[in-house]
């Protein structure tokens, strides 16, 4: 083998071609292939010479001969099965999407997202997951009977879900925050203060963060022997919170706490309860769950329990990375990160 040129010969008008790089590194073209691609069977000395013929010729990489050899795509699909105009109002996607792409930009692999709404729309997306069009996915906001767990596990794709799914949760990985004792806190910071009517505005019963977040109140309120009877279900939007709010206060107007299960259903529960004339928090106090904004911008501004979106993103894509990176793993993760109550005026 010959030692790289360091001033090559002209190779002609255009781009450096994958022949040149061979010539100038003194390797086959085989060999410059394997090594310019992330293959295997090439020697440190001939890996040497190529990475310097690259540089020399300033040669730029063939995506797709790199993706026969490594079969990899270097991309990795975020899919969220909620309509795109939730997706992109919501804080929870925003603070989602920049901690998966922080870690992905670390690595220089793409962010695909996904919004596969039930019905066509999720046939077409297990289509897409299941050609491997992608190298993993990162699931999220998933709900009862989209059953992208098993799925997912069936066809044998890296994937790490965004909260504990329904079905298929011992098959696959899986970050969340501990809902159950984030909204149990929240209930019995109401309790202390002297709340004895407290109803709740629960999310949807097809998602398990919602009902784990309910379970947590029911558990509170069960301990401190209060009537578990006010409750109202809403779909994590501001709008819901509304309606859920007038709805509660007409069935129950002696409610003197109300527990939100989150911050932007709790935003228009207030806006509700100062229609109605109730102070906050004299006459009724309020706490919501997340923590990704909204609570500081409410009046008053609002008790919550925070729960560190972007950080449990970060930490499941690398999850997800990991996996994908060593796919003989057969053992799922499952990794709870403790919520944090931040008290404002609202409780």
């Amino acid at each position: 083998m010959t030692t790289p040129r360091t001033s090559p010969k002209p190779g002609g008008s255009g781009s450096p071609t994958l022949d040149e790089v061979a010539r100038v590194a003194g390797v086959s073209r085989a060999t410059a292939s394997r090594a310019i691609n992330g293959g295997d069977r090439v020697s440190a000395r001939a890996q040497s010479a190529v990475d310097t013929a690259v540089r020399t010729l300033g040669y730029v990489p063939n995506p797709a001969a790199r993706s026969l050899v490594t079969r990899r795509t270097d991309s990795i699909a975020v899919v969220v099965p909620e309509p795109d105009d939730r997706v992109f109002s919501d804080p929870f996607f925003a603070g989602t999407l920049r901690g998966v792409n922080r870690v992905l930009a670390e690595r220089d692999i793409q962010l695909v997202l996904l919004l596969a709404r039930p019905g066509a729309s999720t046939a077409r997306t297990l289509r897409y997951l299941t050609n491997r069009h992608v190298d993993g996915a990162l699931v999220t906001s998933h709900h009862r009977d989209d059953r992208l767990a098993e799925h997912l596990a069936d066809i044998g794709l890296p994937c790490v879900f965004g909260g504990r799914p329904w079905t298929g949760g011992d098959r696959v990985a899986y970050v969340d925050v501990d809902n159950v004792a984030g909204e149990r806190e929240a209930t019995e910071v109401l309790i202390a203060r002297g709340c004895t009517r407290i109803g709740t505005i629960a999310g949807p019963a097809d998602m398990t963060a919602a009902e784990d977040r309910l379970t947590g109140w029911r558990e509170a309120m069960s301990s401190a022997g209060l009537p578990a009877d006010a409750v109202e279900h809403g779909d994590f939007t501001e709008a819901s919170g509304e309606t859920a709010a007038r709805a509660l206060m007409e069935r129950h107007p002696d409610l003197d706490g109300l527990v939100v299960a989150s911050d932007l259903m709790a935003s228009g529960a207030l806006r509700v309860l100062a229609e109605l004339g109730r102070r906050v928090p004299d006459d009724i106090a309020v706490v919501g769950f997340d923590d990704l904004g909204v609570a500081e911008r409410t009046s008053p501004p609002l008790t919550t329990v925070r729960q560190p979106v972007t950080e449990m993103a970060e930490r499941a894509t690398r999850l997800l990375l990991e996996r994908v990176d060593d796919p003989d793993s057969s053992h799922p993760m499952r990794l709870i990160i403790p919520p944090t109550l931040v008290r404002r005026e609202s409780a």
